[in-house]
């Protein structure tokens, strides 16, 4: 049987799903594994010479880009070893020319896929899909080395667990899609209540579920919370949920609330009608303000993740959006790099072959190395902001500053970029939320579609290689 290093370099803060169910199933089948999580550890120059491979996992934007710098600096180490990239962005590893002869790109049934290659790689036969395989923590860093959720004075350990794969929906900017089809399936309900009750012994004291959305299967999530609760009543959640289904299963807010969900995270992405409907998000920007109002209902606080700059954004969409933020007291909400997001276009997106007039004219071309396909603002004055804003809040985070403090120096970057006089922050539209300091959030502030930070990237002792090494400006947020 074969050693398989297998590493995460992010997953939004939390302890990597991406490793622990990998893991469960590679232990299984009888190989041994080695675990690194690279947002919280050295690098792993021990593990890496014992290993017959390496298996990266890349679940999202963020981790890709690092994963590509954790692969080079592995080659250099150990040419021949093979590396094996596993999660939604492991198709754009392989068309982004990062794989070796010998690597593999994995994007769906993971764990089934890596037995199988390590099954090969050690020369036996290789068997046909085990039953999924608990997940599997062991080897890595403990609970309290990971993101918190903070709520008033206190801090709490988190337990990071999923109860469905893949989703329901089609957004077209989304990579969901590209690998799950529009499809979802539920995970088994008494193996997830068991994975819960070993983080708590380790104490977690709140759950996040990573989900793509809690509610592709509303009974299944209710029942998963229900159980939950039902064992471990103190715990309090949070989850991703789309605005159409918050709206479309609003009656179950309070159910949910009751059982201790406190923040919702979902997608607002604009609010201009024009933006979500060539993203296909299923709601506009008038159901956005119910959203709020509906969460705030039965106490639970919004979390929005927004997508400022796309081919289609237009001067006004930003000084909106701002407002918005504004009007719906969620300014300390909205964690200040999603003022930065520019929009990602992966090989196979959604968004492409439309007979979009827009997108088409904005198109770049996916460079030789370069991580997506790049795409240009039709007014050149939109990418530098672009460009400040990301900056301006990785400053912001790297400084530990105050989120009011953020969203204004944005705001005044966005009023000074137009050459207008800010008319000041407008007056509430719904009714405002609970004291910041009782608004619960996990302390991870970065997000998963947001380049890395140099902090992240100077933990693989190379700042520089991955930005020049991919065709991408270093300081310039790429697309």
């Amino acid at each position: 049987m074969t050693t398989a290093l297998v590493v995460s370099t992010y997953e939004l803060g939390a302890r990597p799903l991406g490793i622990t169910t990998v893991a469960g199933a590679l232990r299984a089948a009888g190989h041994t594994v080695l675990t690194c999580d690279l947002s919280v550890e050295e690098w792993p120059e021990e593990a890496l010479a014992r290993a017959d491979c390496l298996c990266c996992s890349v679940p999202m934007h963020t981790a890709l880009r690092l994963g590509a710098e954790a692969a080079r600096r592995a080659r250099a180490e150990r040419p021949a070893l093979p590396v094996y990239f596993f999660g939604l962005y492991a198709k754009v590893a392989e068309a982004a020319g990062l794989l070796e002869p010998g690597d593999a790109a994995v994007e769906a049934d993971e764990a089934a896929a890596l037995v199988g290659l390590c099954d090969a790689l050690a020369g036996a036969t290789v068997r046909a899909p085990a039953p999924p395989a608990p997940a599997d923590h062991r080897g890595l860093p403990p609970l309290a080395r990971y993101a918190r959720f903070v709520t008033g004075d206190e801090e709490r350990l988190v337990a990071t667990v999923a109860s469905t794969t893949g989703c329901n929906h089609h957004c077209r900017h989304c990579p969901v899609p590209l690998v799950h089809r529009g499809r979802s399936q539920p995970l088994a309900l008494a193996p997830l209540v068991e994975e819960v009750g070993l983080l708590v012994d380790e104490g977690a004291r709140h759950v996040h579920f990573a989900d793509p959305d809690f509610l592709n299967r509303p009974r299944h999530a209710a029942r998963v919370v229900g159980a939950i609760h039902a064992e471990h009543p103190a715990l309090t959640f949070d989850a991703t949920v789309k605005v159409s289904h918050i709206l479309r299963f609003g009656g179950l807010l309070g159910e949910l609330a009751a059982a201790g969900l406190v923040t919702v995270t979902s997608a607002f992405e604009s609010t201009s009608d024009r933006v979500l409907e060539r993203l296909d998000k299923g709601h506009c920007a008038a159901d956005l303000h119910r959203c709020v109002e509906l969460l705030r209902q039965v106490g639970i606080e919004p979390r929005p993740s927004l997508l400022p700059f796309t081919p289609w954004t237009e001067r006004r969409d930003l000084t909106e959006l701002l407002d918005f933020v504004a009007s719906h007291d969620l300014v300390d909400n909205v964690d200040p790099v999603q003022y930065s997001i520019r929009l990602l276009l992966p090989p196979g997106s959604l968004l492409l072959g439309r007979d979009d007039a827009t997108l088409d004219a904005a198109l770049e071309g996916a460079a030789p190395g370069a991580i997506g396909i790049a795409w240009h603002a039709a007014d050149p004055l939109l990418d530098e902001l672009a460009g400040a804003i990301a900056a301006r809040v990785e400053l912001a985070a790297t400084a530990g500053e105050a989120q009011a403090a953020t969203y204004g120096a944005v705001r005044a970057l966005v009023y000074g970029a137009l050459s207008e006089e800010d008319p000041g922050l407008p007056p509430l539209e719904v009714p405002a939320g609970p004291p910041v300091e009782r608004r619960g959030r996990l302390d991870e502030s970065w997000f998963c579609c947001a380049e890395p930070t140099l902090e992240q990237l100077s933990r693989l002792h190379a700042a520089e290689p991955i930005f020049l090494g991919l065709g991408i400006p270093t300081g310039h947020p790429a697309g």
